[in-house]
């Protein structure tokens, strides 16, 4: 950073930074000696013997400060809670209190060393001894205001524009302890995930993210170029083929969980980067997966907040299974009025539509119509978990058809606060037939369709050899933390997520 650059208050503080190197303390010392986190400590004088001295080194960023003559009060929080402090000149010195008072901030992390002790107001506190700067904080972080309401500490963040938050992350997590909260939540449930997939025995698994061939998904990737292979590569866009791939190759029940990448709009629902969940069973249809999907969900809540009773944008939701099943043909009708198998042509189905005053893409094929009347009509209504099943066949290249409707296949979608928490399948395990739908896929897409999927050779030598029946599943993580944390926009359950330019 330039001096340029700076804000006055970054000046002031810089200076102090020089202040501490010329008086000796080094404000970004190689090592700490920490002994307790705070939790810690104030654990262990709770549990020691009356009269038994409890020592402690902590550390932590510094959260107040308040001087009170020749003492002074601070607090800390490092990653487990919040400590008080407790300093006076009989003890470090007039200089040193001097030294702290002219040079160190909120926002700065030091080391303290002391003994436990209980104030008069009944704060577990330590009484320092020994105190040192671990990090001089050049900015200041955004304020926050804090009072009392009904005798309960309330916090009302000063950093609270969504836009500033997703953009400097790191200062919404040091200021938000809620924000903090949802990541926490949001690792508890891949680690509830990946509990619930190994007990019903299946194995976790990593497979390429850059391909030579995109697939397993309708949408449009992200293309990068290999140079010593002078060869173009895809961001993958789902794990589907290369999982598919284990099952020929002998492993029954496989998962993993990762990143896709798909060069699309973002939405309060989407991001470019975002995680999956996909797993493939062998021996498995549709209807053994939607039994499974029920019974995932509802663990994973169970596991990270104790209840499968969720409050999700002021709606009460239930996940024990089981959940509602309805066909999205009827689904259609019952929302729209609209009967799908009325409309065998693209054509005729348009015409519908657009009787509802809902205007449909001129180019879209007939599946895409009847899955912009599932968006527009059905979806925003699913507010309890429901299972939608039996898809349009040209919008579901990998699965498997009904056995009395070539048509339609054995995929199902299901739902929870009006948004998609996952879909799945019978997949597709005849070569040949598979072969012919990548083929319609080729044929009934234009050239620049992002819906359009590519002929993968490889993926269908390897279904020469022999695929057992499956069932197949793919699971937004980023939206189940959604669901669970009660946030609307995916952007609150991201680290990182992507954003426009400033510029």
């Amino acid at each position: 950073m330039e001096m340029a650059e700076l804000t006055d208050l970054e000046r002031v503080r810089l200076e102090k930074l020089n202040r501490l190197r010329e008086m000796g303390m080094e404000p970004f010392p190689r090592q700490t000696a920490r002994t307790h986190t705070t939790r810690d400590a104030i654990q262990a004088f709770e549990d020691a013997e009356e009269g038994e001295q409890v020592a402690a080194t902590v550390v932590g960023r510094v959260r107040s400060i308040r001087e009170m003559g020749k003492t002074i009060f601070a607090h800390i929080e490092d990653g487990e809670g919040r400590l008080q402090l407790y300093m006076r000149s009989d003890d470090l010195g007039e200089e040193f209190m001097s030294l702290f008072s002219d040079n160190f901030d909120l926002g700065d992390f030091l080391e303290a060393k002391g003994a436990m002790f209980r104030t008069r107001t009944g704060e577990i506190t330590l009484h320092v001894t020994d105190l040192r700067m671990l990090a001089k904080s050049l900015s200041p972080l955004p304020a926050s205001k804090e009072e009392i309401v009904d005798g309960e500490r309330v916090v009302y963040s000063a950093f609270a524009d969504p836009e500033a938050r997703y953009r400097q992350r790191y200062a919404d997590l040091a200021v938000n302890q809620d924000v903090r909260e949802i990541f926490i939540l949001r690792t508890k449930i891949v680690r509830a995930l990946q509990r619930f997939m190994d007990e019903k025995g299946f194995i976790e698994v990593e497979t390429p993210i850059l391909q030579p061939i995109y697939g397993g998904a309708a949408a449009q990737p992200f293309i990068t170029h290999h140079n010593q292979l002078h060869q173009d590569l895809y961001l993958r866009i789902s794990f589907e083929l290369y999982l598919k791939r284990l099952i020929v190759g002998g492993f029954e029940r496989v998962y993993e969980i990762g990143r896709d990448f798909r060069n699309e709009g973002v939405s309060s629902k989407h991001n470019p980067e975002f995680t999956m969940l996909e797993f493939y069973m062998a021996y498995a249809d549709y209807k053994d997966v939607m039994s499974l999907t029920e019974e995932m969900v509802a663990y994973v809540a169970e596991q990270v907040l104790g209840t499968t009773e969720i409050t999700y944008k002021g709606h009460a939701i239930n996940l024990s299974p089981p959940w509602d099943r309805i066909t999205l043909h009827d689904a259609i009708i019952e929302k729209s009025g609209i009967d799908i198998d009325q409309h065998s042509s693209a054509d005729s189905l348009r015409q519908a539509m657009i009787g509802l005053e809902h205007d449909p893409a001129e180019q879209s094929t007939r599946g895409k119509l009847i899955e912009s009347l599932l968006s527009h009509y059905v979806e925003p209504e699913l507010i309890q978990p429901t299972i939608i099943y039996d898809y349009p066949r040209d919008i579901s290249p990998l699965a498997k058809s009904l056995p009395d409707d070539p048509n339609t296949v054995e995929r199902f979608e299901a739902f929870v606060g009006g948004m998609e928490l996952c879909n799945a399948f019978t997949e597709l395990n005849d070569p040949l037939d598979q072969e012919l739908r990548f083929q319609e896929m080729g044929r009934d897409y234009a050239e620049d369709d992002q819906e359009r999927h590519p002929m993968d050779v490889d993926y269908l030598r390897a279904m020469r050899y022999g695929m057992p029946p499956n069932g197949g599943f793919g699971l937004g993580v980023d939206r189940l933390t959604m669901l669970l944390a009660d946030k609307e926009s995916i952007r609150e359950v991201i680290l990182f997520p992507h954003l426009r330019s400033k510029d």
